[in-house]
């Protein structure tokens, strides 16, 4: 349908903007046949799409000014969609550098937007750009320039990776890089719609006033004539200069810290929009060790820092400008010390390519890039897993040992992640430790075993501790009252397989938490507890995938006499450990003196005195917006849900075979406290800690009286249903030839359970 657009309201508001000449017929299958549908279908749209635009901002560090974030989301609140669109438009419009029509021919032009065209010297602003598209045109729009890139970067710009360089001259015509930002949440095409806005990224070799000219399409044969689709922009670079940093550790010793670097306008330092490794696209933060730098424009800013959930957070108001400053000085402070106290901590799923990674060309980032995150928060353990994304070309880094980067306190070592396999729908793995990588007689991943057994086995034989990832994918429950009788559907990739592999002796030794919602891990997890199995949790984030803020938002603590990495698997293997967001703790958990994952109490009447020594860290102001959410929005693992009311307290439950029994309050002022209870157990069973959802330890068993441990009926009668579900959406997954022996180790789990529930108690 062809429409004349100023008979419109759209219309009539956006030729009120542009002058209504501008405008002609809108080519739309989607016009309105009159203004109030017209409002309905043109507000909607454009709202989804200038949220996103805005979100894309906030994502590349350079978002709207808090009042004027306030005023657009007021406008799109509006009842009057006239209003609505009239008053979002005079926010983005702030910000746009140029306003591009496409005509109904689908001719392109351009002029000039409101936007100040400055620009920073050795880095990169964005900028937005207003898109008339009077076609309906759902083509990419493109951008060049004379001047554009890619141009020479000075090392200086980011100095822990090389400068890029044109061939071996550097041709000086060329000063800037410039290009649409088209990465989730935004994409490459144009959406169709009348009006949009996307986002320009320009970077500036240079200081100073630099002259360019932006010319714009949609395709060959589109750039209007005489020139009308070019726009000549003198721009304004700031001039940047280095910053030299003396960071040091609460001991006094050189290490890295996570610095987040904000100006008045809280826009983020160094730019996000096109980083180089180390410093990574999709967080705020840098990582920086003692005596590097950053490199900043003149002006002021505010520098916040860390070493990791375990440290305090500093922060410090700078200026930079053209006189010579001394090294701006950083000390982190702890707030606790787990590994003073023989509990190292450690992340066993981060990665170094895929999901936010960069991919394309540069295949992930290499040992030096990500052993700054693992330094940068604290951890003693990095595991490193390659997987499908960039397989072939990460798959290098593995050796079978401690990579060369590990020291004393801190070991890296690179495993594998069983994700984009063709087991992958059974449950990924999680194989910690290997000797090989490569499953035998395969040569690509597409011969891999089409189920989880066989790989946990293999796994097995070379001594490594297996498990499954980010375990609540595919266990799906509405109860939060655990263990619960709901049978998930058992279609994710979490811990689903391992309802039928839990049953095979010495298969696995850990399922993960802390990276999806507490109670579809945990309930399966009690279930295969209540019946006799032994397996244990172990904390992971899923880096840079479930959680791309940072490593170690989900990690493990372990007792060990030394720090090495085949230590701390062995006490992931056996639980001596507990799991935690980092800012919870719940160590030294003992029943009867016996420590946890050391050996079973035995009590002859079933009383056992259990202690700990627990501590947590709350701001004293709630964060009610934290606080609020649903147990499946993330974070799904932190203190801040913990909190009671209003309250800086968090509540302890001692646990009987998955219910809570007694409870104890912690005040979370970060103050380590001895945390006692007398428990009463009338069968054989197991016990446990927990501050949910930010901190669970491992199981410690106790014998009653001398007696073994009987299944709980429930639970096995759960177990028994899990399989049959478990089968009813894997089977088909499974290759036919493979299909006989899964079906077979699916039916001796079957024999399990039916046992078990014929010698279960209620």
């Amino acid at each position: 349908m062809r429409v004349d657009v100023r008979k419109t309201w759209a219309g009539a508001v956006i030729a009120g903007m542009l002058g209504a000449g501008s405008l002609g017929a809108i080519q739309t299958p989607q016009a309105p046949h009159h203004a109030e549908e017209g409002e309905i279908t043109f507000l909607q749209p454009f709202s989804v799409s200038a949220r996103r635009v805005v979100l894309a901002l906030d994502q590349l560090g350079e978002p709207l000014p808090q009042d004027q974030r306030l005023s657009f989301d007021a406008a799109l609140e509006s009842n009057n969609p006239r209003d609505a669109l009239t008053r979002a438009t005079a926010v983005l419009d702030q910000r746009a550098l140029a306003i591009v029509t496409i005509n109904p021919e689908a001719r392109v032009s351009v002029r000039a937007g409101t936007a100040r065209p400055a620009l920073v010297e050795g880095g990169t602003r964005v900028f937005l750009v207003k898109v008339i598209n009077q076609a309906g045109i759902t083509a990419p729009l493109k951008v060049t320039s004379p001047q554009g890139g890619p141009v020479s970067i000075p090392a200086w710009s980011n100095e822990s990776a090389p400068a890029r360089t044109i061939g071996n001259k550097e041709i000086e015509e060329r000063w800037a890089e410039i290009s649409f930002f088209d990465k989730p949440p935004l994409g490459e095409n144009l959406s169709g719609v009348p009006l949009e806005y996307r986002i320009l990224q320009v970077y500036s070799r240079d200081r100073g006033q630099r002259a360019a000219e932006l010319k714009f399409d949609v395709g060959q044969g589109t750039a209007d004539l005489a020139f009308r689709s070019d726009l000549p922009v003198t721009f304004t670079a700031s001039p940047s200069r280095r910053v030299s940093l003396r960071i040091e550790d609460e001991n006094g010793r050189p290490a890295i810290a996570r610095l987040t670097i904000k100006d008045t306008a809280d826009r983020v330092y160094p730019g996000m929009s096109k980083r180089l490794a180390p410093d990574l696209p999709f967080q705020p933060q840098v990582y920086r060790s003692d005596g590097e730098g950053v490199v900043l424009p003149d002006g002021k800013y505010r520098i916040t820092w860390s070493g990791g959930p375990d440290y305090l957070t500093g922060t410090r108001e700078i200026a930079v400008g053209d006189r010579e400053r001394d090294d701006l000085q950083i000390r982190l402070e702890r707030w606790i010390d787990p590994a003073g106290r023989g509990w190292y901590s450690g992340d066993h799923h981060v990665h170094a390519a895929g999901c936010s990674h960069y991919q394309d060309p540069t295949q992930g980032v290499g040992p030096d890039d990500i052993v700054r995150q693992i330094l940068g928060e604290g951890l003693n353990v990095g595991s490193i897993l390659t997987w499908g994304p960039c397989y072939y070309h990460q798959r290098q880094f593995f050796s079978g040992k401690d990579d060369k980067r590990s020291t004393d306190r801190m070991k890296l070592r690179y495993d594998l992640e069983v994700s984009g396999f063709p087991s992958s729908h059974a449950g990924h793995l999680v194989l910690l430790g290997l000797k090989e990588q490569e499953y035998p007689g395969t040569k690509r991943i597409e011969d891999w075993p089409t189920w989880t057994m066989p790989i946990l086995k293999w796994a097995q034989q070379q001594g490594a501790v297996t498990g499954y990832a980010h375990s609540g994918w595919g266990l799906e429950i509405a109860a939060r009252d655990l263990p619960s009788d709901e049978v998930p559907k058992f279609d994710g990739i979490g811990a689903n397989e391992f309802i039928v592999t839990v049953t095979e002796p010495q298969t696995v030794d850990f399922i993960s938490s802390v990276d999806t919602p507490w109670p579809w891990e945990l309930n399966i997890w009690y279930h295969v507890l209540n019946v006799g199995f032994r397996t244990r949790l172990s904390g992971e984030t899923d880096f840079p995938c479930i959680y791309d803020d940072r490593v170690g938002l989900g990690r493990t603590y372990a007792k060990l006499e030394q720090l090495t990495f085949d230590n701390w698997l062995s006490a992931i293997r056996n639980g001596r450990s507990y799991v935690s967001d980092g800012r919870s703790h719940l160590m030294d958990f003992a029943a009867d003196g016996v420590e946890v994952g050391t050996r079973d109490v035995v009590s002859r009447d079933g009383r056992v005195h259990v202690t700990l020594n627990a501590a947590a860290l709350l701001d004293e102001t709630p964060n009610t917006e934290i606080a609020g959410r649903n147990a499946d929005q993330k974070p799904f693992w932190d203190v801040e849900r913990a909190r009671t009311g209003t309250s800086r307290n968090v509540t302890i439950e001692f646990l009987v075979n998955g219910r809570p029994v007694e409870t104890r309050t912690l005040m979370a002022d970060g103050r380590i406290r001895p945390i006692a209870a007398d428990l009463a157990l009338a069968h054989s069973g197991w016990i446990a800690a927990r501050i949910l959802p930010s901190a669970h330890t491992n199981p410690i068993w106790v014998q009653v009286g001398g007696q073994p441990m009987r299944p709980a009926r429930q639970s096995a009668q759960w177990c028994l249903k899990a399989v049959d579900q478990c089968w009813l959406q894997k089977r088909e997954q499974i290759k036919p030839a493979e299909r006989a022996s899964a079906e077979a180790a699916y039916e001796r789990a079957r024999g399990v359970y039916r046992r078990l529930l014929d010698e279960g108690i209620e």
